[in-house]
């Protein structure tokens, strides 16, 4: 089953909300223009506008206000992927050359800024003061994220509090503002858009532990990036974190690795198998599904309808997720 067979009545709000992107990002400057297109064209799950679409109905569903949140959340999303690219040097995203690949650094940062400023506008739409508060703070914890990612880079005396800040930071928190802002929007009851935040949060832990697990057991193809390639820009991540405590022989090496910054050779398809052995995997899958163990118990006090057992579906899937 593919992720988007859980939500298959929500196709035409979906639809409504990718040509939305469409028209925000269209600019009269030519690079610009061609930049963001490109980076939109290459695709993406478009996961947030999904839980803002599930979260609003729990209230009143409007999509022509709902809009005003999850285009915004995708585009802040996206303006993330460009500076990341940047920072982290890559050539490759979703199988597509990066906008820093395709252009230069400096036109994919002005890119990346600009698909930022008319997120501010499009959100700009709704008066809601506490939703503006909302979106703005997750803004500030995310630039703090990445500056953190920027530091820890190469470091390799880290520890598992560092690396659990730095996801939530880096991916937790924009799934739960876009369940938060979406029954807000909605105007839901503040204990609704409590659970559904926290079922955000819980989701978005769980999710990018599973997409740091898939970096070691995936191919190539189905990433769209080599296999081990985060541990090969020098960030650590919880199977390698792990592992390095169990095997003696792999945390030199990997210490030695990182503190080179990244320069000394390393056998990544040997420190792959390593890391597998050691039991990295079994225990970051186990803490990803203590964390869906907790997505499921915020959904519990939630009523019964389409939209929560979507979002049941959503947490199992991210559970038993391949790729």
């Amino acid at each position: 089953m593919k992720l988007s067979d859980i939500y298959w009545y929500l196709k035409q709000d979906i639809s409504k909300i990718e040509k939305e992107i469409e028209k925000t990002i269209d600019a009269d400057h030519a690079i610009l223009q061609e930049a963001s297109s490109h980076l939109l064209k290459a695709g993406g799950k478009r996961i947030r506008p999904v839980f803002v679409l599930l979260s609003a109905q729990f209230g009143t569903y409007d999509i022509e206000r709902i809009k005003h949140v999850a285009v915004p959340l995708e585009l802040i999303h996206m303006g993330s992927l460009v500076h990341d690219d940047v920072i982290d040097d890559a050539s490759v995203r979703r199988g597509e050359e990066t906008i820093k690949a395709k252009w230069d650094n400096r036109i994919a940062m002005y890119t990346g800024d600009y698909i930022f400023a008319k997120a501010i506008e499009i959100a700009a739409a709704e008066t809601n003061i506490a939703l503006h508060q909302t979106l703005s703070e997750a803004m500030v914890e995310m630039a703090i994220g990445e500056v953190e990612q920027i530091k820890d880079q190469y470091n390799w005396n880290q520890n598992m509090r560092m690396y659990l800040r730095r996801i939530r930071r880096k991916t937790a928190l924009l799934i739960a503002v876009s369940c938060e802002l979406g029954a807000l929007v909605a105007e839901a009851s503040e204990q609704d858009r409590e659970n559904l935040k926290r079922y955000g949060y819980y989701t978005g832990m769980a999710f990018q532990i599973t997409d740091d697990i898939l970096d070691f057991v995936g191919t190539e193809k189905e990433l769209g990036k080599p296999a081990g390639s985060d541990l090969q820009q020098g960030n650590l991540t919880l199977p390698a974190l792990y592992a390095m405590h169990q095997d003696e022989q792999l945390y030199e090496d990997i210490s030695a690795y990182l503190q080179s910054g990244g320069d000394k050779l390393m056998d990544m398809p040997g420190v792959i198998r390593r890391i597998r052995a050691s039991g990295g995997i079994d225990f970051s899958k186990k803490l990803a599904d203590r964390y869906l163990e907790k997505a499921h118990d915020a959904l519990a006090p939630l009523k019964s309808n389409r939209a929560k057992r979507a979002l049941t579906e959503i947490a199992e899937y991210i559970g038993e997720r391949k790729f």
